[in-house]
């Protein structure tokens, strides 16, 4: 059974504002009764402030009226609605890690040639514009920009990574281009 959100405030609330039993409120919080008597005592829970679950939408105020009305019924926690994905904004690059970001651009560009530029915006947190200026050459920095793999600096995750190629790959093969050879152990030229 799950458990309501903040279970001492929440037993703290009930403990004041309603005529429930330790037993029930103890249930209810998943709690011992004998926590829920010291709270009552004023022994455990001191400067807690009650957490009201009825405005919270985690039970109504019938089902405690139906729970004080008879001691041997349970109160039981309402259904949360289940919570929206967060979407994801723009990935944040550290600005120890910034200066990296074009070797790692120019890596995909020379290891991944099939990685759409929005598959290289998403790893790496750049923009279409940059890719273009380093793949042809007019970025502002382009005379010190070294192919280095964004995994070993720290700008995006392995897995990531796979992920990606993994769709990239299923693209090409899908669109009937050959794909091009994976690269071999050690792409990184010194």
């Amino acid at each position: 059974m799950s458990l309501p959100l903040m279970p001492k405030a929440t037993a703290v609330w009930l403990i004041d504002k309603t005529g429930l039993t330790f037993e029930q409120i103890a249930t209810f919080c998943g709690m011992h009764p004998l926590e829920v008597q010291a709270i009552a005592d004023g022994e455990v829970a001191q400067g807690i402030v009650g957490y009201d679950p009825v405005a919270n939408k985690q039970i109504t105020a019938e089902d405690i009226q139906r729970c004080e009305a008879d001691s041997s019924r349970r109160l039981k926690l309402l259904p949360q609605p289940e919570m929206q994905k967060k979407q994801k904004g723009g990935r944040y690059t550290p600005v120890a890690k910034r200066n990296d970001r074009p070797d790692a651009i120019a890596f995909l560009l020379r290891s991944y040639p099939h990685l759409t530029d929005a598959q290289i915006v998403k790893l790496l947190g750049t923009t279409k514009d940059t890719i273009q200026k380093i793949r042809d050459r007019s970025h502002w920095n382009s005379a010190n920009i070294k192919p280095r793999d964004p995994v070993i600096l720290g700008l995006c995750k392995q897995s990531d990574l796979n992920d990606a190629v993994a769709a990239a790959n299923e693209r090409v093969t899908r669109e009937g281009l050959t794909p091009p050879p994976p690269p071999g152990p050690n792409t990184e030229a010194a």
